[in-house]
């Protein structure tokens, strides 16, 4: 039997880590996640470009500056205002609120501040501004489904977001 090696309509399962120029760990997921390589999947596309060619049990790294990652911090994103103006559900690190803008569209801005009376949400993905490093470990290759490749990953799987 020939190994299987990613390609394009390949369903990959993979688990991986980030960790930042430090060392520091940012994520890690140590149960597998799937995607199937060369669909709109949602993976960054340099970590999909680097997995081309791959065969299960491969262990890459892939660094990522701000742009190739989550893109960079975008100040006009961030927003201070005092936190008696702030519904008391929201008062705390990391709670999560949906904010719609004058034409209808929404985005999840996270707290990320809260010092001297005063709370900033940020509309700016967590990782946004960092360079990163991906470490993903190849755990599966097989064809993907018709399903799959009209989805670009199983149903009910998650993706990095």
């Amino acid at each position: 039997m020939i190994e299987q090696q990613i390609d394009k309509h390949k369903f990959v399962q993979f688990t991986y880590s980030i960790t930042d120029e430090h060392n520091n760990i940012l994520e890690q997921v140590d149960f597998p996640v799937s995607y199937v390589h060369g669909t709109d999947s949602g993976l960054l596309e340099k970590v999909e470009r680097a997995l081309q060619g791959r065969k299960a049990g491969d262990r890459i790294t892939i660094k990522l500056s701000p742009v190739e990652g989550f893109g960079p911090h975008r100040s006009e994103m961030t927003y201070t205002d005092d936190i008696q103006n702030v519904p008391e559900q929201f008062r705390q690190l990391g709670a999560e609120v949906q904010m719609q803008n004058d034409s209808g569209e929404t985005k999840v801005f996270r707290v990320s501040k809260i010092e001297n009376g005063k709370l900033t949400v940020d509309g700016n993905h967590p990782l946004a501004g960092k360079a990163l490093i991906f470490t993903v470990n190849v755990r599966d290759i097989r064809d993907a489904t018709p399903e799959e490749i009209a989805r670009g990953r199983p149903a009910g799987d998650m993706l990095i977001h």
